[in-house]
C-alpha cells in the first residue's frame, strides 16, 4: 500500500491528509486558537470533590473546571501490556477524597478534548511521547504496544527498555521501535528526562492554575507519530513548515528525509491531489458503496448509530448469500468511514438481519480486520439479542464534524424544519392575533416562495389560510432571504408604503 501525507498549512488552519493507494484514509484539522488540548500538562487547583461520584473538579485555567475521575489517578494501560506486577499505587480501594483534597495544587495532563457542556477529561499519570517511547515519569513499568504482535521482539523489546529506562519511572514502547535497539533509545530517552525535569522546575515556581507544557502543534505531532517508513511522501505547501518539518525528520528519521517535499504547484495543495471534495463527501449521511448498497451514518450526542440497506445491489440467486456480501462490504466501508470522520465513543451498527450465526462471525471477523489498519484503539463487543452490532472506539480528538460543522441554527440539530404547511398555519394564527389587537386595514405579510406556493396551492372551498376579513387586505411578498419557517406580518402605515407594493404583492381581501 502506497502512503502519502499532505499538509495544507494556511495562517488560519493546519489540515493533514493521509492517502492510502491515493484514497483519503484521515484528516486532521487544527485551526488557529482551537488548538488540540490533549497531551497539555498543567499545574491545576482542586476545586471540588465529589465522593458520591468518586470524582473531582479541577481548575486548569480553561473556562471550564477539568473533571478528574478516580480511576485517572492511576494509569491508563488500555493500549499497552505490562508485566504481571507493575510497580504503582493502587488506588483502586481508595475514595477519592483520600487522593486528592480541596484546594490541593496538583499537576495534571488532559485525556480528552473539553467539549460540549463538558470539561476536559484528566489524569494525575502525565506520559510524554516520543517516536519510538513514552515516557511516563510517574510510574515504575515497561509497556509495550499492542500493534506489535511478535512475542519474541515483545519480551527483548521488554528486556531492553528495562536495562535502559530510568530508575522509578516507567516506559511504553510505541510499534515505531520495533527492531530497533537499545542504542537507537538512548537519545530519544534522555530528550525526555529532560523535559520531564524541566516540567517539574516550572512546576516549582509557578502557582496554579497554570499550563506548564504544551503537546506539540499538529505538524510535528504528525512527524512523530504518523511518518513511518511505510510512508513514500510527505508534502507540505509552506516553505516554513518544510524547512522545520525536513530538519526534524534529519533528528528523528535521517534515512527519511529525503521523502519530505515542497509543494509548489497550484493554489490549492487540496484540490490538485483531489483531497477538497473527498471531505465533503466524508461528512455525508448516506455513503454509498461500490456494489449499490449504502450505510447511513447518525451521529448522537450519547452514540452514533449506523444502518446498512442493500440498495441497488441485487447479488444471485440466494438471497441469505447477498445478505452476506452487502454485509461484509458494509463492515469494510464503516471500518474506513470511523476512521475518516474520526467517530468515537459507543458505536451501534444495524446490519442487514441474517438467519445463520455462522454468517453473523463472518461479519464481526471482516469488521475486526478492517478496524484492525485504525491507529486508534477499538473493541468489537458483537452482536446483542436484538442483532445488532455494539462497539467502542477510543476518544483521542475531537470528531471532524464537530470541528467543520456548527449546530443548525434553524433545527437546532433534529435534522427537521416545519412543514410548508406548519408554517402557514402558525402565519395564520400570528395574523388573527394582530388583527385582534390593531385597527389597521391593511398588512405586509412576507413568508418563503414555498409557503406561498402551497397558500396558493389550496383548494377555494377550503376556509382560505389568509383569512378573509371585511375591510382587512393583505399583501403578500414571498422572500427568498426567508427561512421555511420564518415569516412577517407588518402594518402599513401610508400611501407611499402601499404604492411601492403594487406589481410585486399578490392581495388577499
Amino acid at each position: 500500500m502506497d502512503k502519502k501525507i499532505i499538509a495544507d498549512v494556511s495562517p488560519h488552519e493546519v489540515r493533514i491528509a493521509l492517502l492510502e493507494d491515493d484514497k483519503l484514509a484521515e484528516i486532521y484539522v487544527e485551526r488557529r486558537g482551537k488548538e488540540r488540548l490533549v497531551g497539555n500538562i498543567y499545574k491545576g487547583r482542586v476545586e471540588n470533590v465529589l465522593p458520591g461520584m468518586q470524582a473531582a473538579f479541577v481548575d486548569i485555567g480553561l473556562d471550564k473546571n477539568a473533571f478528574l475521575y478516580a480511576g485517572d489517578i492511576l494509569a491508563d494501560t488500555s493500549d499497552f501490556e505490562f508485566g504481571p506486577n507493575p510497580e504503582h499505587p493502587d488506588l483502586r480501594s481508595k475514595s477519592i477524597g483520600e487522593a486528592v483534597q480541596q484546594g490541593q495544587e496538583i499537576v495534571v495532563q488532559i485525556l480528552k478534548q473539553p467539549g460540549g457542556a463538558k470539561g476536559a477529561r484528566i489524569t494525575t499519570h502525565v506520559t510524554l511521547p516520543g517516536r519510538m517511547l513514552v515516557l511516563m515519569p510517574t510510574v515504575n513499568h515497561v509497556g509495550v504496544s499492542r500493534r506489535i504482535k511478535d512475542e519474541a521482539e515483545r519480551t527483548r523489546l521488554k528486556e531492553v527498555l528495562e536495562g535502559i529506562k530510568p530508575e522509578g519511572m516507567g516506559v511504553i514502547v510505541r510499534t515505531a521501535a520495533e527492531y530497533r535497539s537499545a542504542e537507537d533509545f538512548r537519545d530519544e530517552l534522555e530528550l525526555l528526562v529532560k523535559l520531564w525535569k524541566r516540567i517539574q522546575a516550572r512546576c516549582e515556581v509557578i502557582r496554579a492554575p497554570r499550563l506548564i507544557h504544551a503537546e506539540e502543534p499538529l505538524v510535528f505531532r504528525t512527524v512523530r507519530d504518523m511518518f513511518t517508513p511505510d510512508v513514500s511522501e510527505f508534502v507540505i505547501n509552506e516553505r516554513e513548515y518544510y524547512d522545520k518539518v525536513t530538519a526534524l525528520a534529519a533528528i528523528i528519521a535521517p534515512n527519511m528525509k529525503d521523502r519530505v517535499k515542497l509543494y509548489t504547484g497550484g493554489a490549492s495543495i487540496f484540490d490538485d491531489y483531489g483531497i477538497e471534495s473527498r471531505i465533503d463527501k466524508a461528512l455525508e449521511k448516506k455513503v454509498w458503496m461500490k456494489n449499490g448498497a449504502y450505510i447511513i451514518i447518525d451521529e448522537t450526542e450519547a452514540l452514533t448509530v449506523i444502518d446498512v440497506n442493500t440498495g441497488k445491489f441485487i447479488g444471485d440467486n440466494d438471497l441469505q448469500e447477498t445478505i452476506l456480501e452487502a454485509n461484509i462490504e458494509a463492515a469494510k466501508e464503516i471500518a474506513k468511514q470511523l476512521r475518516l470522520r474520526d467517530i468515537s465513543g459507543i458505536v451501534v451498527i444495524d446490519f442487514i438481519d441474517m438467519e445463520t450465526e455462522e454468517n453473523k462471525q463472518k461479519v464481526i471477523k471482516a469488521l475486526e480486520a478492517a478496524l484492525s489498519k485504525d491507529r486508534t484503539k477499538t473493541n468489537v463487543l458483537g452482536f446483542t439479542n436484538l442483532g445488532l452490532v455494539e462497539l467502542t472506539r477510543k476518544k483521542v480528538r475531537r470528531k471532524l464534524s464537530s470541528i467543520i460543522k456548527m449546530t443548525c441554527p434553524y433545527c437546532q440539530g433534529s435534522g427537521t424544519v416545519d412543514s410548508e404547511e406548519t408554517t402557514a398555519l402558525n402565519l395564520r394564527r400570528l395574523i388573527l392575533k394582530q388583527i385582534a389587537h390593531s385597527d389597521a386595514k391593511e398588512y405586509l405579510v412576507e413568508i418563503n416562495p414555498m409557503v406561498s406556493k402551497y397558500i396558493d396551492s389550496r383548494d377555494p372551498s377550503e376556509a382560505p389560510i389568509i383569512p378573509k376579513i371585511e375591510g382587512v387586505k393583505f399583501y403578500i411578498v414571498e422572500s427568498e432571504a426567508l427561512h421555511i419557517s420564518d415569516y412577517r406580518v407588518t402594518e402599513i402605515a401610508s400611501a407611499k408604503e402601499r404604492e411601492k407594493l403594487i406589481g410585486k404583492a399578490k392581495v388577499f381581501y
